[in-house]
Protein backbone atom coordinates (compact mmCIF):
# COMPACT_ATOMS: atom_id res chain seq x y z
CA UNK A 1 0.00 0.00 0.00
CA UNK A 2 0.88 3.88 0.05
CA UNK A 3 1.27 5.52 2.51
CA UNK A 4 0.93 9.64 3.24
CA UNK A 5 2.81 9.96 7.18
CA UNK A 6 2.27 13.79 8.21
CA UNK A 7 4.46 15.01 10.26
CA UNK A 8 6.70 11.56 8.50
CA UNK A 9 10.25 13.45 10.42
CA UNK A 10 9.19 13.83 13.81
CA UNK A 11 9.48 11.75 16.63
CA UNK A 12 6.33 9.51 16.38
CA UNK A 13 6.34 10.03 12.10
CA UNK A 14 10.44 8.86 11.50
CA UNK A 15 9.97 5.47 12.77
CA UNK A 16 6.49 5.38 11.47
CA UNK A 17 7.44 5.69 7.97
CA UNK A 18 10.88 3.47 8.76
CA UNK A 19 8.96 0.54 9.64
CA UNK A 20 5.91 0.65 7.02
CA UNK A 21 8.74 0.33 4.50
CA UNK A 22 10.01 -2.32 5.97
CA UNK A 23 7.00 -3.85 6.17
CA UNK A 24 7.39 -3.70 2.53
CA UNK A 25 5.15 -1.14 1.69
CA UNK A 26 5.30 2.90 0.03
CA UNK A 27 5.74 5.38 3.10
CA UNK A 28 6.11 8.99 1.62
CA UNK A 29 6.92 11.48 4.69
CA UNK A 30 4.75 14.67 4.84
CA UNK A 31 6.20 18.06 6.45
CA UNK A 32 6.80 21.57 5.72
CA UNK A 33 10.57 21.00 5.84
CA UNK A 34 11.45 20.41 2.56
CA UNK A 35 15.18 19.00 3.08
CA UNK A 36 13.75 16.21 5.18
CA UNK A 37 10.24 15.49 3.78
CA UNK A 38 9.69 13.24 1.15
CA UNK A 39 6.61 15.17 0.00
CA UNK A 40 6.26 18.85 1.54
CA UNK A 41 2.82 19.79 3.15
CA UNK A 42 1.89 23.05 5.26
CA UNK A 43 -0.67 21.86 7.25
CA UNK A 44 -1.31 25.38 8.10
CA UNK A 45 -1.95 26.16 4.33
CA UNK A 46 -5.70 28.12 3.69
CA UNK A 47 -7.70 25.58 1.68
CA UNK A 48 -5.09 22.73 2.39
CA UNK A 49 -4.21 22.71 -1.42
CA UNK A 50 -0.83 21.21 -0.81
CA UNK A 51 -2.56 18.29 1.30
CA UNK A 52 -5.08 17.58 -1.09
CA UNK A 53 -2.36 17.22 -3.88
CA UNK A 54 -0.25 14.72 -1.73
CA UNK A 55 -3.12 12.17 -1.26
CA UNK A 56 -3.08 11.40 -4.48
CA UNK A 57 -3.25 7.97 -5.02
CA UNK A 58 -2.30 7.43 -1.03
CA UNK A 59 -4.48 4.21 0.24
CA UNK A 60 -3.64 5.46 3.87
CA UNK A 61 -2.54 8.62 5.74
CA UNK A 62 -1.14 8.29 8.93
CA UNK A 63 -1.25 11.73 11.34
CA UNK A 64 1.79 11.65 13.37
CA UNK A 65 1.66 15.62 13.02
CA UNK A 66 0.01 16.62 16.37
CA UNK A 67 -2.61 18.32 13.98
CA UNK A 68 -6.05 17.96 15.01
CA UNK A 69 -8.35 19.14 12.44
CA UNK A 70 -10.94 17.48 11.12
CA UNK A 71 -10.68 18.33 7.65
CA UNK A 72 -7.68 16.81 7.43
CA UNK A 73 -9.96 13.21 7.97
CA UNK A 74 -12.79 14.89 5.41
CA UNK A 75 -10.07 15.44 2.83
CA UNK A 76 -8.32 12.21 2.96
CA UNK A 77 -11.24 10.41 3.42
CA UNK A 78 -12.92 12.14 0.64
CA UNK A 79 -10.75 11.20 -1.76
CA UNK A 80 -10.88 7.41 -0.69
CA UNK A 81 -7.81 6.93 1.59
CA UNK A 82 -8.09 5.19 5.11
CA UNK A 83 -7.05 8.16 8.08
CA UNK A 84 -5.14 6.81 11.05
CA UNK A 85 -4.67 8.96 13.98
CA UNK A 86 -2.61 8.76 16.88
CA UNK A 87 -4.61 11.43 19.03
CA UNK A 88 -4.92 11.21 22.50
CA UNK A 89 -7.52 14.13 22.78
CA UNK A 90 -10.82 13.11 23.74
CA UNK A 91 -12.81 16.06 22.33
CA UNK A 92 -11.38 15.87 19.03
CA UNK A 93 -11.86 12.26 18.30
CA UNK A 94 -15.48 13.38 19.68
CA UNK A 95 -15.21 15.66 17.07
CA UNK A 96 -14.08 12.79 14.04
CA UNK A 97 -16.81 9.77 15.37
CA UNK A 98 -19.42 12.87 14.06
CA UNK A 99 -17.85 12.86 10.41
CA UNK A 100 -19.58 10.07 8.79
CA UNK A 101 -16.54 9.66 6.59
CA UNK A 102 -16.27 8.11 3.42
CA UNK A 103 -13.46 5.90 3.98
CA UNK A 104 -12.26 4.29 7.20
CA UNK A 105 -11.07 6.17 10.16
CA UNK A 106 -8.83 4.57 12.96
CA UNK A 107 -8.61 6.26 15.84
CA UNK A 108 -7.03 5.32 19.46
CA UNK A 109 -4.00 4.65 17.86
CA UNK A 110 -0.86 4.40 19.62
CA UNK A 111 0.18 3.41 23.23
CA UNK A 112 -2.54 5.76 25.56
CA UNK A 113 -4.65 5.74 23.66
CA UNK A 114 -4.50 2.50 21.31
CA UNK A 115 -2.40 -0.13 23.76
CA UNK A 116 -4.23 1.21 26.85
CA UNK A 117 -7.40 0.04 25.01
CA UNK A 118 -6.27 -3.31 23.92
CA UNK A 119 -5.56 -4.14 27.35
CA UNK A 120 -8.55 -3.03 28.73
CA UNK A 121 -10.48 -5.14 26.44
CA UNK A 122 -8.42 -7.80 26.90
CA UNK A 123 -9.12 -7.59 30.68
CA UNK A 124 -12.34 -7.22 30.62
CA UNK A 125 -13.30 -10.06 28.14
CA UNK A 126 -11.54 -12.40 30.62
CA UNK A 127 -14.22 -10.25 33.69
CA UNK A 128 -16.80 -12.88 35.50
CA UNK A 129 -19.08 -10.21 35.42
CA UNK A 130 -19.18 -6.09 34.93
CA UNK A 131 -16.43 -4.78 37.02
CA UNK A 132 -14.48 -1.10 36.55
CA UNK A 133 -10.96 -1.10 35.45
CA UNK A 134 -8.20 1.48 36.43
CA UNK A 135 -5.59 1.91 33.55
CA UNK A 136 -2.32 3.21 34.68
CA UNK A 137 0.24 4.70 31.90
CA UNK A 138 3.88 5.45 33.09
CA UNK A 139 6.09 6.97 30.41
CA UNK A 140 9.80 7.48 30.84
CA UNK A 141 10.58 11.31 31.74
CA UNK A 142 14.05 11.29 29.84
CA UNK A 143 13.01 10.28 26.27
CA UNK A 144 13.41 13.19 24.18
CA UNK A 145 9.60 13.79 23.07
CA UNK A 146 8.53 15.62 20.05
CA UNK A 147 6.71 18.97 20.07
CA UNK A 148 3.10 18.46 19.97
CA UNK A 149 3.65 15.25 23.12
CA UNK A 150 5.27 17.88 24.92
CA UNK A 151 2.82 20.86 24.56
CA UNK A 152 -0.03 18.15 24.58
CA UNK A 153 0.98 16.54 28.00
CA UNK A 154 1.79 20.03 29.75
CA UNK A 155 -1.60 21.47 28.44
CA UNK A 156 -3.14 19.16 30.81
CA UNK A 157 -2.04 21.02 33.84
CA UNK A 158 -4.43 23.05 35.42
CA UNK A 159 -7.11 22.00 32.70
CA UNK A 160 -10.61 20.22 33.88
CA UNK A 161 -12.39 17.54 32.18
CA UNK A 162 -15.54 15.63 32.54
CA UNK A 163 -15.07 11.93 34.75
CA UNK A 164 -16.12 9.28 32.30
CA UNK A 165 -18.64 7.94 35.00
CA UNK A 166 -19.93 10.26 36.57
CA UNK A 167 -19.83 13.70 34.78
CA UNK A 168 -18.45 15.97 37.23
CA UNK A 169 -15.44 17.84 36.13
CA UNK A 170 -11.98 16.47 37.56
CA UNK A 171 -8.88 18.44 37.49
CA UNK A 172 -5.41 16.64 35.89
CA UNK A 173 -2.61 15.51 37.85
CA UNK A 174 -5.08 15.01 40.88
CA UNK A 175 -7.23 12.26 42.50
CA UNK A 176 -4.09 10.22 43.12
CA UNK A 177 -3.90 6.48 43.22
CA UNK A 178 -1.00 3.86 44.26
CA UNK A 179 -0.72 0.83 41.63
CA UNK A 180 2.03 -1.85 41.42
CA UNK A 181 3.37 -2.08 38.31
CA UNK A 182 6.13 -4.81 36.90
CA UNK A 183 9.96 -3.56 37.12
CA UNK A 184 8.27 0.08 39.19
CA UNK A 185 7.06 -1.50 42.31
CA UNK A 186 4.23 0.84 43.99
CA UNK A 187 3.63 4.33 42.15
CA UNK A 188 1.31 7.09 42.89
CA UNK A 189 -0.71 7.69 39.48
CA UNK A 190 -2.48 10.76 38.96
CA UNK A 191 -6.24 11.50 37.01
CA UNK A 192 -5.65 12.48 33.20
CA UNK A 193 -7.47 13.60 30.23
CA UNK A 194 -6.68 10.61 27.93
CA UNK A 195 -9.56 9.80 25.40
CA UNK A 196 -9.14 5.84 26.03
CA UNK A 197 -11.20 6.12 29.15
CA UNK A 198 -13.89 7.80 27.94
CA UNK A 199 -14.37 5.65 24.48
CA UNK A 200 -13.64 2.27 26.99
CA UNK A 201 -16.30 3.15 29.16
CA UNK A 202 -18.56 3.67 26.41
CA UNK A 203 -17.86 0.59 24.60
CA UNK A 204 -17.24 -2.09 27.20
CA UNK A 205 -20.03 -0.85 29.92
CA UNK A 206 -18.05 -1.04 32.37
CA UNK A 207 -16.48 2.35 34.57
CA UNK A 208 -12.67 3.19 33.08
CA UNK A 209 -10.61 5.68 34.77
CA UNK A 210 -7.00 6.67 33.78
CA UNK A 211 -3.95 7.75 35.80
CA UNK A 212 -0.82 9.01 34.56
CA UNK A 213 2.37 9.55 36.04
CA UNK A 214 6.65 9.93 34.44
CA UNK A 215 8.99 7.16 36.14
CA UNK A 216 10.90 10.54 37.57
CA UNK A 217 9.00 10.40 40.82
CA UNK A 218 9.89 13.86 41.46
CA UNK A 219 8.94 15.31 38.13
CA UNK A 220 5.66 13.22 38.83
CA UNK A 221 5.10 14.72 41.59
CA UNK A 222 5.97 18.42 40.45
CA UNK A 223 2.79 18.05 37.82
CA UNK A 224 0.79 16.68 40.64
CA UNK A 225 2.27 20.61 42.30
CA UNK A 226 1.81 22.57 39.18
CA UNK A 227 -1.60 21.86 38.84
CA UNK A 228 -3.17 23.24 41.49
CA UNK A 229 -1.10 26.78 41.35
CA UNK A 230 -3.10 29.55 39.88
CA UNK A 231 -2.44 29.96 35.79
CA UNK A 232 -0.99 32.97 36.58
CA UNK A 233 1.48 31.41 38.92
CA UNK A 234 2.10 28.65 37.08
CA UNK A 235 5.75 28.82 35.31
CA UNK A 236 6.18 28.55 31.55
CA UNK A 237 7.30 25.09 30.44
CA UNK A 238 10.50 25.81 28.05
CA UNK A 239 10.67 24.50 24.64
CA UNK A 240 12.56 21.21 24.66
CA UNK A 241 12.87 20.68 28.38
CA UNK A 242 14.47 17.29 29.13
CA UNK A 243 13.94 15.64 32.33
CA UNK A 244 16.15 13.03 34.13
CA UNK A 245 14.47 9.49 33.88
CA UNK A 246 14.77 6.94 31.68
CA UNK A 247 12.86 5.86 27.78
CA UNK A 248 11.20 3.23 29.52
CA UNK A 249 7.20 2.95 29.76
CA UNK A 250 4.37 0.60 31.29
CA UNK A 251 1.07 0.53 30.92
CA UNK A 252 -1.48 -1.22 33.01
CA UNK A 253 -5.13 -2.61 33.27
CA UNK A 254 -6.14 -3.43 36.75
CA UNK A 255 -9.45 -4.51 37.97
CA UNK A 256 -10.37 -6.84 40.90
CA UNK A 257 -10.14 -10.64 38.92
CA UNK A 258 -6.48 -9.53 37.68
CA UNK A 259 -4.60 -7.33 35.67
CA UNK A 260 -2.53 -7.13 32.48
CA UNK A 261 0.61 -5.12 31.75
CA UNK A 262 2.44 -3.80 28.42
CA UNK A 263 6.12 -2.73 29.04
CA UNK A 264 8.70 -1.48 26.44
CA UNK A 265 11.30 1.39 25.67
CA UNK A 266 11.12 4.15 23.53
CA UNK A 267 7.54 5.80 23.63
CA UNK A 268 7.64 7.60 19.81
CA UNK A 269 8.99 4.15 19.31
CA UNK A 270 6.27 2.47 19.99
CA UNK A 271 3.86 4.64 19.38
CA UNK A 272 5.24 4.26 15.62
CA UNK A 273 4.77 0.40 15.85
CA UNK A 274 1.05 0.51 16.94
CA UNK A 275 0.53 3.36 14.02
CA UNK A 276 2.36 1.41 11.54
CA UNK A 277 0.24 -1.89 12.25
CA UNK A 278 -2.80 0.22 12.65
CA UNK A 279 -2.46 1.90 8.92
CA UNK A 280 -2.12 -1.82 7.78
CA UNK A 281 -5.67 -2.71 9.38
CA UNK A 282 -6.91 0.40 8.37
CA UNK A 283 -7.30 -0.35 4.67
CA UNK A 284 -9.30 -3.18 4.75
CA UNK A 285 -12.24 -1.87 6.90
CA UNK A 286 -15.68 -0.65 6.18
CA UNK A 287 -16.26 3.32 5.94
CA UNK A 288 -16.57 5.07 9.12
CA UNK A 289 -15.27 5.34 12.51
CA UNK A 290 -13.78 2.79 14.37
CA UNK A 291 -11.27 2.80 17.76
CA UNK A 292 -8.41 0.22 17.85
CA UNK A 293 -9.76 -2.26 20.39
CA UNK A 294 -12.21 -2.44 17.38
CA UNK A 295 -10.14 -3.85 15.04
CA UNK A 296 -7.00 -5.35 16.55
CA UNK A 297 -6.66 -7.74 19.93
CA UNK A 298 -3.90 -7.52 22.51
CA UNK A 299 -2.00 -10.58 21.01
CA UNK A 300 -1.93 -8.76 17.48
CA UNK A 301 0.09 -5.69 19.32
CA UNK A 302 2.31 -8.78 21.48
CA UNK A 303 3.34 -9.31 18.38
CA UNK A 304 5.13 -6.18 17.59
CA UNK A 305 8.91 -6.24 18.26
CA UNK A 306 9.68 -4.27 21.73
CA UNK A 307 6.23 -4.84 23.21
CA UNK A 308 6.31 -7.30 26.29
CA UNK A 309 2.83 -8.40 28.20
CA UNK A 310 2.31 -9.40 31.17
CA UNK A 311 -0.01 -10.93 33.33
CA UNK A 312 -1.01 -11.41 36.59
CA UNK A 313 -3.77 -12.76 39.12
CA UNK A 314 -4.32 -10.75 42.22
Amino acid sequence: MKALVLGGYGAVGAPAVRLLRERGHTALAAGRDAARADVRVDLRESGLGGYREALAGADVVVNAAGAEDPALITAATGQGAAFVDATATSSYIAEAERLGPAAPVLLSVGLAPGLTNLLAADLAASAPGPTPIDLAVLLGAGEEHGKAAQEWSFGLIGADFPDPVSGTPVRNFTGPKTFRLPGAGRRRLYRADFSDQHTLGRDLGVPVRTRFGLDSRAATAALAALTRLPAGLRPRVPAGLHLPGSDAWILSAQAEHGSVHALGRGQSRGTASVAALAAEAAVDLEPGVHHLHHVLTLADAAALPGIDVVRAVP
